[in-house]
């Protein structure tokens, strides 16, 4: 028998594509696409195939380099806050547990939360379980970025 990892609400990941790891994460069942906080968010053309283009705001001043990523779509995405938008949604590999796969997120302002990146229930499905009450159950607090002991709630 298999065994699935337990996440707690709270991890690190990484996004090995845009050279990134340690970002503080909110596991979040309760939202169907992960999200990233991404800035100077724009559509550029690559021989003929879309890209967005955008920087990742990791909170507390760290902003990267621009990235790209080539698998776009536009879908429209209903926040917590019941309001619906239409957000570009990228597709790129994700590092979580020891995990290397592909995940979609919407590209979308996260300024007012805590955590810039949430994961939500479709990168988690079939891969992991996750422990509510429990934070850090396959990452190490000390491999985020940023030490940030607040919940994902308005700064």
């Amino acid at each position: 028998m298999t065994s699935i990892p337990v996440l707690g609400w709270r991890e690190a990941v990484g996004l090995p594509e845009f050279g990134l790891s340690g970002i503080p994460a909110k596991i979040d069942t309760g939202a169907r696409t992960s999200a990233l906080h991404a800035t100077h968010i724009e559509m550029v053309e690559r021989d003929g195939v879309p890209h967005a283009r955008f920087r990742i705001d990791l909170g507390h001043g760290h902003e990267t380099a621009l990235c790209e990523a080539c698998h776009v779509s536009r879908r429209k995405i209903t926040s917590s806050n019941g309001q619906s938008e239409e957000r570009l949604v990228v597709t790129t590999r994700l590092s979580l547990g020891g995990a290397l796969f592909d995940a979609e997120f919407s590209l979308t302002d996260r300024s007012d939360m805590v955590h810039p990146v949430l994961i939500g229930r479709t990168a988690l499905r079939k891969r992991f379980l996750v422990d509510p009450s429990r934070t850090f159950l396959i990452s190490e607090r000390s491999a985020l970025l940023y030490q940030n002991p607040g919940s994902d709630g308005a700064r």
